[in-house]
């Protein structure tokens, strides 16, 4: 059982969700699942996963049942941030420590699980990013794409005083405090930028740790060329509205 400790003090052994968000991720779904249980048994913690499939439209949902995966369905399809906070909600409800955020697409390496909870496990966040920018190894995403994260990280740094490099990073991990406030309040379109802000406005303690991501491994993006340009100004727009408007 998670015990508050003093700052700096290794907790007792936690109870964590990993949170999958899965949409037509047939051909991946299943590594990625793997990745977890088997990083997962070096930990010390107690870990489980729950894939929660956004009304996928290919065989997603069927790879899910078949291999009796713990997960959840969704009759309509919320979108990334509906899927998360369906996720935060089961959480919650279900009495986890930690929650961490995996996407279903085999980027987010589950080895540097440990990396992220770390802090938490320390008392150190309430909130942690896994960052690709901070040592630079691994896949670094486009050259676009990277100078639109600067810039979003340029534009949260200015609104609310937090500065993190991997702003769009979707591997992250919440203690429990974290877990009630996203089970009630979570962005619903591209949420990773907005989060923070939001955690940021809360007092919330965020740390950025180093991960290695790797390049999807199936399936296809929902963010094209042409779409990157309207998330860049929509994204924009909703970080700086968050900073202003009371949670």
């Amino acid at each position: 059982m998670f015990l508050k400790t003093d700052p700096g003090k290794v907790t007792e052994k936690m109870r964590v969700l990993v949170i999958v968000p899965a949409y037509n991720e047939q051909n991946n779904i299943t590594a990625a699942i793997n990745s977890i249980n088997n990083a997962a048994a070096s930990l010390k913690d107690e870990i489980e996963y729950l894939v929660v499939d956004d009304c996928s439209r290919d065989g997603t949902l069927g790879i899910l049942r078949e291999g009796k995966r713990n997960y959840i369905s969704l009759p309509v399809n919320l979108g990334i941030g509906g899927g998360v906070q369906s996720g935060y909600l089961y959480a919650l409800e279900n009495c986890f420590d930690v929650a961490v955020q995996i996407d279903g697409d085999g980027q987010h390496d589950p080895f540097y699980l440990d990396n992220v909870l770390d802090p938490i496990r320390k008392d150190e966040a309430d909130v942690v990013i896994g960052s690709r920018f901070l040592n630079g190894d691994g896949f670094q995403s486009s050259a676009l794409r990277r100078i639109g994260i600067k810039f979003l990280s340029g534009v949260i740094g200015c609104v609310c005083g937090v500065k993190i490099k991997d702003v769009t990073s979707g591997f992250r991990a919440v203690n429990h405090k974290g877990i009630s406030f996203f089970a009630h309040n979570y962005a619903q379109d591209y949420p990773e930028p907005e989060a923070i802000v939001m955690c940021a406005k809360k007092k919330f303690r965020i740390k950025e740790v180093p991960v290695i991501m790797k390049e999807r491994q199936g399936g296809e993006s929902s963010i094209s060329p042409m779409r990157s340009v309207y998330y860049m100004i929509k994204v924009t727009i909703a970080v700086v509205f968050a900073a202003f408007l009371r949670i």
